[in-house]
């Protein structure tokens, strides 16, 4: 029924039904909410008087049987319709179908795009109803190794498994048959333990591993092979990784070295930076500023040069301050209560408004699930009106003091060659109202509209304004190559014609922030965004450089300078997962003022974070575990960094008191 998916995608009645408070009047059924037409309201009098009910009594007060028909409909019992009209009554007898079969239906008869995307808003991947998301079936589940099935035993997290196939008693002769096989997975298991995955249970879907977590699996794949000669590159492998687990995935870095292999890692992590026979450093800037080896050597010499920034940190010379006083908030606070999903064990959590907040943890310990799973989809619900359902919680309390929640995570800010910051920002808006001001536009009658890379008129059609022409290579990705015609201007001859301050409108796309800082002085509503830009550190970028090509952090303070160039309401909560991710020091220091920045307007700033850099700079911190899947999902700590530090139990208190103490 699911061919082996263990899931479908089904009309789910929360979705249907998103405000059980509200009446059929008042438009609880949304799909049906803007039917306005005089035979359909005749349609809900009819089925209401035949099944006894109000049509404006609220939703979730209505019978639960009536509540089933009017969601799934009354099989075949015959129902006598009427309808009016002019002066003459019809009456006619039909079934009700209910709302779920009828939206099903159509779904699968309509050839209409739109209308398919319209339905998919109220569907959502529920378990299959016959193997009730196993995936298998039934003679599959029933085979049983020491009173477990197959899908119990890869429900268990890694550390789990490795316990069960540790204390699993086999007979003789089923320890011959099961030796090898046996040996073989609890090899595997404590690889995969060993780079820090023993929280992941197995038959977790990849889409939702992270790309470090999904490194690390790759990494693991690795060592089981025990090759020699060969040589590694990991980026960044230690992303969503707990100082603790860090530890692990280095000592897994070094066996794989001692093996006789040569291992490469891009990295800002400081223990991995230390850990390494001989380091690299680019710099001594970002962008058109960088390019240059500032040095080469062992991490004991880096410590003394003076020239680069990573050894600057690195040996204290410089280093994130720790603020001289941690903020109370406003007084208010938002509280979420009895928080039960995946590991999570019953929990309440209080978050003190108008802060800077960490939730910090090891990996799996629940920090993800509570955060995004649980309070940023609640509060998009109740804000965004969003169909994404949250997880299990029993009441959320404090919301009347927020105006909205913004997630400003590291994904692209776009997919196309097309979005830039630029358009992103909202500045292009600006730069093409300007270039149509200039006197040779005026004459010809270009409106901002010619400058848009985006609609006919101005654009190259040749790329259709893309600057880059795709081809499709089939079985291979697409490769995309500079357009002949414009040459990767995206605009046509007579557009490049007009000048503003002798620069055509490519020449200002081409601009990195600084220049065109410097270019565009006297014009305000210009300088001021690009000036946020410049603000998180990225005066190095070109205005209309493709969202594809920058990395997650840039894509993430790009959100963060388009949030910083609003006005500020001093009541919004912003949500980041890790924002430490791909940043040096440097980066990190200037992340940390635009978050005081946002902190001081007001607002409250929630980040899950494993750096201690942030860590130590928060208002408020809470711990969660004490371990990753099963063994976590309790609240350890709550405070200020140094009362978490003082908690034993606390992992994240015990690293965070060694940074503490140094200061």
């Amino acid at each position: 029924k699911c061919d082996g998916l263990g899931i479908k995608m089904v009309i789910d009645p929360d979705l249907v039904i998103p405000d059980p408070d509200l009446s059929i009047r008042e438009g609880a059924l949304k799909p049906w909410e803007k039917r306005n037409s005089i035979y359909f309201h005749q349609m809900l009098d009819t089925i209401a008087t035949h099944f006894k009910f109000k049509l404006n009594k609220p939703f979730k007060d209505l019978p639960k049987k009536v509540q089933k028909i009017i969601l799934y409909g009354a099989g075949d019992e015959p129902i006598k319709y009427q309808y009016e009209k002019g002066d003459r009554r019809h009456f006619y007898t039909d079934t009700f179908d209910g709302i779920i079969p009828d939206l099903e239906r159509r779904y699968l008869e309509t050839d209409s795009y739109s209308s398919r995307e319209d339905i998919a808003k109220y569907m959502r991947p529920l378990p299959c109803s016959l193997c009730n998301g196993t995936r298998l079936k039934k003679e599959a589940v029933s085979v049983r190794i020491s009173d477990k099935n197959i899908v119990e035993l890869t429900g268990l997290s890694i550390g789990g498994l490795t316990k069960f196939f540790t204390d699993l008693k086999l007979t003789a002769k089923e320890q011959s048959i099961a030796r090898r096989i046996v040996k073989e997975i609890k090899e595997r298991l404590g690889f995969l333990g060993n780079v820090g995955l023993d929280y992941l249970t197995l038959n977790r879907s990849s889409a939702t591993l992270s790309g470090g977590e999904s490194q690390r699996i790759r990494l693991a794949t690795q060592i089981g092979s025990s090759l020699m000669g060969v040589l590694y590159v990991l980026d960044e492998p230690s992303i969503g990784l707990h100082q603790r687990d860090n530890d692990r995935l280095l000592n897994t870095l070094i066996r794989l070295r001692d093996l006789g292999n040569t291992v490469i890692v891009v990295e800002h992590d400081e223990q991995t930076i230390l850990s390494a026979d001989h380091v690299v450093d680019l710099g001594p800037g970002a962008g058109r500023h960088g390019g240059e080896i500032v040095f080469s050597g062992t991490p004991k010499a880096l410590l003394k040069d003076k020239k680069s920034l990573t050894g600057q940190f690195l040996s204290g010379r410089k280093k994130i301050p720790i603020p001289k006083t941690r903020r109370k908030g406003n007084g208010k606070s938002l509280c979420i209560q009895g928080a039960c999903q995946n590991n999570l064990k019953n929990i309440d959590v209080e978050i003190p408004l108008g802060t800077f907040v960490c939730v910090t943890g090891v990996s799996g310990s629940g920090k993800s699930t509570l955060t995004l799973d649980i309070l940023y989809k609640a509060l998009a619900r109740h804000f965004w009106k969003s169909s994404d359902k949250p997880g299990k919680f029993e009441k959320i309390t404090g919301i009347q003091y927020l105006d909205k929640v913004i997630d400003i995570d590291q994904s692209p800010i776009g997919r196309t060659p097309r979005s830039n910051p630029a358009t992103y920002t909202g500045v292009f808006t600006l730069i093409r109202e300007l270039f149509s001001q200039v006197p040779d536009a005026r004459v010809r009658g270009y409106k901002p509209g010619r400058f848009s890379f985006n609609v006919k008129g101005g654009r190259c059609e040749t790329c259709q304004g893309d600057g880059v022409l795709k081809i499709e290579m089939h079985f291979l990705p697409d490769v995309f190559v500079t357009c002949e015609v414009c040459t990767g201007k995206r605009f046509n001859r007579e557009t490049l014609e007009i000048l503003y301050k002798g620069k055509s409108i490519a020449d200002v796309l081409e601009m990195t922030v600084e220049e065109g800082n410097s270019f565009f002085k006297n014009i305000p509503g210009i300088k001021t965004k690009l000036a946020t830009l410049a603000e998180v550190g990225l005066d190095y970028i070109h205005l209309g450089q493709q969202a594809t090509t920058l990395s997650g952090g840039e894509a993430q303070r790009v959100k963060l300078s388009k949030e910083l160039s609003k006005r500020s309401t001093g009541q919004t909560f912003y949500i980041l997962d890790e924002p430490t991710t791909g940043l040096h020091f440097a980066d990190i220091e200037q992340l940390l003022t635009v978050l005081t920045k946002l902190v001081d307007a007001g607002n409250t700033v929630l980040v899950i974070e494993h750096n201690l850099d942030v860590i130590k700079t928060a208002d408020h911190i809470i711990d969660l575990g004490p371990e990753g899947g099963d063994k976590g999902g309790q609240v350890l700590a709550e405070g200020t960094p140094e009362q978490v530090s003082a908690n034993k139990k606390s992992h994240t208190g015990k690293y965070l008191k060694d940074v503490l103490e140094k200061i």
